[in-house]
């Protein structure tokens, strides 16, 4: 059994490796520049979305999807698990499906309705089902279950780029708000959409915080910071989240897909939390 994904999942390296999970990376243009998300440095991006050079984002083309599944063909995989970023936000699961369409063995293909850590928890529940054995049903059951119970919450310092790369989704009934307030979003029906409105970035991440806690309750809960680059604000942020989130099974600061990151901009942070 193979697991495959994109890179929107935000798994780290050591992730991968530990698990064999396959990422796919989607693509990112800036200016003339087109390539692998993973080829571009995260500080250049930075720079060129703060200075309003052009920056668009693609799905990988399908051939990618092929040869990787045909390579886990090769290797003796009796079926694959493709567990995608929704459907809503890019078209990387319907290339993914004109992929599955092509390959011999059996392919399930999943739109997670998500994005980050909440698809990238989905995915590693997979491939730890995958690797102990469990059949394509139940590992299609611990991805969904997964997904769907996870809470993604996001802090934007603004809604621009989230409105310049056409996401903004559910969202868009904010744009227009005080420059003092911050919006607080999430993801809903498979699209981004508003959570709250709070004044000031640290009242704002304040109640990120709270809404973390409450999300989580008593569960045994994992729970994921991401951010473009890890500063003294997420370190704080993994500080009060320990102290609030009583029955916490894991905390880890993560770096976001870069591609994730041009659409929500510089100083956006997300909190996931995920009931196990």
């Amino acid at each position: 059994m193979a697991v495959v994904t994109d890179s929107t999942a935000s798994l780290s390296e050591q992730l991968v490796r530990q698990w064999g999970i396959k990422v796919i990376p989607l693509q990112l243009q800036v200016e003339d520049r087109i390539d692998d998300e993973n080829r571009f440095d995260r500080g250049e991006l930075v720079e060129s979305l703060r200075a309003g050079r052009h920056v668009a984002t693609a799905p990988p083309d399908p051939g990618a999807f092929f040869w990787s599944y045909q390579d886990a063909a090769s290797a003796g995989a009796a079926a694959i698990v493709s567990v995608h970023i929704s459907g809503r936000m890019s078209a990387t699961v319907h290339a993914a499906r004109q992929a599955a369409e092509q390959v011999r063995i059996p392919v399930y293909t999943l739109d997670s309705g998500t994005v980050g850590m909440s698809l990238g928890f989905a995915v590693l529940s997979a491939a730890r089902a995958a690797a102990a054995g469990a059949q394509v049903n139940r590992v299609i059951e611990a991805a969904e279950r997964r997904f769907t119970s996870t809470s993604e919450l996001i802090y934007v310092d603004t809604l621009e780029y989230l409105r310049r790369g056409g996401r903004i989704g559910a969202a868009s009934a904010m744009v227009g708000t005080a420059l003092n307030i911050k919006p607080l979003l999430t993801v809903k029906s498979g699209e981004v959409a508003p959570l709250a409105r709070v004044p000031g970035a640290k009242r704002a991440l304040n109640r990120l915080v709270d809404l973390a806690a409450e999300r989580a309750g008593s569960h045994p809960s994992e729970v994921a910071v991401s951010c473009f680059r890890p500063t003294e604000r997420e370190l704080a942020m993994v500080g009060q989240l320990r102290q609030r989130i009583p029955n916490l099974r894991d905390l880890s600061i993560v770096e976001a897909s870069v591609v994730v990151g041009s659409h929500v901009g510089p100083g956006a942070m997300s909190v996931t939390v995920s009931p196990v």
